[in-house]
């Protein structure tokens, strides 16, 4: 994948909100709040709608299994915000920036995520009790 020659600085990409049924609560944020939908991929065991947000993008992600990482967060938590993702313009250099300040990372190298962006989280021990998702442009 090619990096893009402007730096645009770290931003918000999305928020990922894990729910028990897509069908239940997409009319809120669609219908209501009049956020429109984003077509996106399903990954890491959830089925996921996308809603456009002004800059940034709302995921709702429901569990295809209870023993996906959705579901497992769902059956311990219930539904809720499950993680903030922020795009960064070099996720290679983001992950060394976090090692070297003893941030402890879920993933120790870029992954393939959804939207076949590479990805990688951040363990929420280290983020103040918040899963965080960092995502390359």
């Amino acid at each position: 994948m090619s990096k893009p020659s402007a730096r645009r600085g770290t931003r918000l990409a999305h928020i990922g909100i894990a729910v028990r049924s897509l069908d239940e609560i997409l009319p809120f944020y669609r219908d209501i709040l009049g956020l429109p939908e984003v077509p996106l991929d399903d990954a890491d065991g959830a089925s996921i709608a996308g809603l456009e947000a002004g800059d940034a993008l709302v995921e709702l992600l429901e569990a295809e299994s209870p023993d996906s990482p959705i579901g497992r967060f769902v059956a311990k938590r219930g539904p809720g915000i499950h993680h903030l993702c922020f795009s960064v313009d070099d996720l290679d250099a983001a992950l060394e920036r976090c090692r070297a300040a003893g941030i402890r990372l879920i993933d120790e190298s870029p992954r393939i995520g959804a939207e076949k962006k590479r990805i990688a989280f951040l363990h929420p021990s280290s983020t103040a009790g918040v899963l965080v998702e960092l995502s390359e442009y």
